[in-house]
């Protein structure tokens, strides 16, 4: 279950990397009439992505300490998954309190333990230099 949320989460900073690049170039040559919207949305995202994103504001601290790049690049990656609400990390704290979040939650929890520190630092790190920009 571990590499699940970990392949979720590395799946997602892949797509948004590759999405990114191909709309940044994709916007030469289009109209600004055309803008197409790629980001994921709030309809689209599940329990557990947003459970492994809540599960980095708990472990990332610890690991990197207090990081002013790391929590403007956690709450870009927030707005990037809730995108329809306008204090998307006040949300996910809101969700992540509510019981029918509690078992993708406890979960990702798990997933997190399981990981090495390393592991967890990677990403942590990946999200502080994806994310900050």
């Amino acid at each position: 279950m571990k590499k699940n949320v970990f392949k979720i989460v590395g799946l997602s900073f892949l797509l948004a990397t590759t999405t990114f690049a191909t709309t940044a170039f994709a916007k030469d040559n289009k109209a600004e009439s055309e803008k197409i919207e790629v980001t994921p949305t709030s309809e689209n995202v599940t329990p557990q992505e947003l459970a492994a994103i809540y599960v980095l504001s708990e472990v990332c601290p610890s690991l990197i300490g207090k990081d002013l790049k790391f929590n403007k690049a956690y709450e870009n990656l927030v707005k990037a998954y809730l995108n329809n609400e306008p204090n998307a990390v006040e949300a996910l704290n809101k969700r992540a309190k509510s019981k029918d979040f509690q078992p993708a939650l406890k979960e990702a929890r798990a997933d997190a333990k399981k990981a090495s520190d390393d592991d967890n630092r990677q990403i942590c790190d990946d999200v502080r230099n994806y994310y900050s920009k």
